[in-house]
């Protein structure tokens, strides 16, 4: 038996998956996975390490005693929230396969409104040649919101395939050749912005952030006509009656987004039969579990020997 307790595991998604990766996972310790029956009613009191996304209520009365938490996505929001969460680091997954695809998503999606993706399906589908003259990338400004290590990814990628990308991050970052801004010049980066790209983080800042009032302030006229948004950070970052009505009145040219207020989107939301609307579901950048379960060993590693925890969360801020 392990002198070591084992780690905690809570994900709520490919229960399957998790399950499989778990069997060589963590051999040293061991884990507890709260998806198995057997373990619903276990003691959790010597557990010091717990892995999570969108935990169990009563998880931090259950494991009173852990030392560190580590979240099963990039995101952390579904953890700051909660009752009872002890004031111990909070660690955020990140991952080169992650990061690279989100970046394919991003760099994908800016270029199905480049090149009129969504017209091109209209006419193959009803058999019709119709050429569109597309603009070329460096005719279009892509305004990436969050710039993070997604975000900051996305943004060499974009400009990889000759978009002109300028960023905004809530504090500046300084990303050599592209232009950047702050939370005080955000109209400014608006204005500029002909595919808004959203990879914030959820925080009551950004809670409802993308409304009609923001979509009113980016660009109009540029090579695209009208602005389009694209969201793979948050869905409650959005407002999506908003959404639906920027795209019907013109306001918005199009949308893509990966993530929603309400998962899964329900069948009857108008999002689905908008026009120049694409729908993913929250797949742009899904968490594989090898990578994650060695993301974890690694950083309880470094704990253990006494170096300093990467990419601990800032609760205040929320990301």
């Amino acid at each position: 038996m392990s002198a070591r307790p084992p780690v905690l595991v809570d994900i709520k998604f490919n229960p399957e998956g998790v399950a499989r990766v778990l069997k060589t996972a963590f051999a040293d310790r061991g884990s507890i996975n709260l998806a198995d029956p057997a373990n619903r009613d276990r003691d959790l009191g010597d557990v010091e390490y717990a892995l999570l996304w969108k935990p169990d209520a009563d998880l931090f009365q259950r494991a009173p005693n852990l030392k560190v938490i580590f979240s099963g996505g990039a995101g952390v929001d579904h953890i700051i929230g909660m009752g009872g969460l002890p004031e111990i680091p909070i660690v955020r997954f990140v991952d080169r396969s992650l990061t690279t695809r989100m970046s394919e998503w991003v760099v994908m999606q800016c270029l199905m409104h480049l090149r009129g993706q969504y017209a091109h399906d209209t006419h193959q589908r009803g058999r019709e040649w119709a050429k569109f003259i597309a603009p070329e990338a460096a005719e279009v400004t892509v305004g990436v919101m969050g710039l993070g290590i997604l975000g900051q990814d996305a943004v060499a990628k974009l400009k990889v395939m000759g978009f002109n990308v300028i960023g905004w991050s809530r504090t500046r970052k300084e990303i050599g050749g592209v232009e950047t801004f702050d939370a005080s010049e955000l109209d400014s980066f608006l204005a500029r912005t002909d595919i808004l790209v959203g990879l914030l983080p959820l925080t009551p800042e950004t809670t409802g952030f993308y409304d009609i009032g923001l979509f009113k302030k980016l660009r109009r006229g540029g090579a695209l006509g009208q602005p389009v948004f694209i969201n793979a950070g948050r869905g409650r970052s959005q407002v999506e009656t908003d959404i639906v009505s920027a795209v019907r009145e013109g306001t918005l040219g199009g949308a893509s987004l990966d993530v929603f207020e309400v998962e899964p989107l329900a069948s009857d939301n108008p999002l689905w039969d908008l026009e120049n609307v694409f729908i993913t579901p929250h797949d742009a950048a899904v968490s594989e579990e090898n990578a994650l379960f060695r993301h974890v060993e690694k950083q309880i590693a470094r704990f253990e020997r006494g170096e300093p925890l990467q990419f601990v969360v800032d609760c205040a801020a929320g990301y």
